[in-house]
């Protein structure tokens, strides 16, 4: 796919413009799957993110790590101040993307997802290796961004009003509430549209994005368009 059909390609990173800087000290390449994958096989010069997929603060689970924690665990893994970050993993980008979200709502925006992953990766025959990456620690300095954020009750608030539209992105068994994942309650937020987050990826199995074009009418066909004010869940 050329990256002209990307709105944003500045936030992807292609293989073959990875595969050119494995080497680059200026680059953390970050693999987001489970550490037995990782142990399997990965990019070379890649860290592990461990067992920590979603970043959670382990006393809040629902919360993001608070910024202690998370510039311990960032400086650990080798992400500076001025790290590029590129994030992978075998699955459809999930986790990857979560870091890009972490990365960016501590103020940390040299952050990119590897368009297509470990998949695509694997499957144009590009380098792998066994041996885990021991990078120097580095310093990173959290710094919030509030508007990437939004609290409950703001979110309550919000239900039914003009001009906004709540996007659920999970399973259609969660969002129906067949499937609760040991939640209390299940089912979805009143008014909340549905458009799992599969839905915007390739279904080739190579785990790429699917164009700018493909994606813009699959969210308008739910009432997702930009001049909507969007929450996701």
């Amino acid at each position: 796919m050329n990256k002209g059909e990307y709105a944003h390609p500045e936030l992807l990173a292609e293989t073959d413009w990875l595969a050119e800087r494995l080497d680059d000290p200026g680059i953390r390449i970050v693999d987001c799957d489970p550490v037995d994958a990782y142990l399997r096989a990965h990019i070379p010069g890649a860290v592990s993110i461990g067992p920590n997929h979603y970043i959670k603060d382990p006393e809040h689970s629902v919360h993001v790590m608070p910024p202690r924690q998370i510039a311990e665990f960032f400086g650990s893994l080798g992400l500076g101040d001025d790290t590029l970050v590129v994030a992978y993993e075998g699955r459809n980008s999930p986790w990857a993307a979560r870091l890009w979200w972490v990365l960016n709502y501590y103020g940390h925006t040299r952050v990119k997802v590897l368009n297509g992953g470990w998949r695509t990766w694997l499957a144009e025959g590009r380098p792998v290796t066994d041996e885990p990456a021991m990078p120097p620690r580095a310093v990173f300095t959290p710094r919030p961004n509030p508007s990437l954020i939004i609290k409950g009750h703001d979110l309550k608030a919000a239900i039914g009003k003009k001009g906004t539209v709540i996007w659920d992105v999970r399973s259609r068994q969660e969002y129906t509430g067949e499937n609760t994942r040991g939640n209390k309650r299940g089912g979805h937020i009143p008014g909340a549209v549905h458009l799992e987050w599969n839905s915007l990826v390739e279904p080739d199995g190579t785990g790429r994005f699917k164009s700018a074009e493909e994606v813009r009418r699959t969210l308008a066909e739910k009432g997702i368009t930009p001049e909507q004010q969007v929450y996701t869940q």
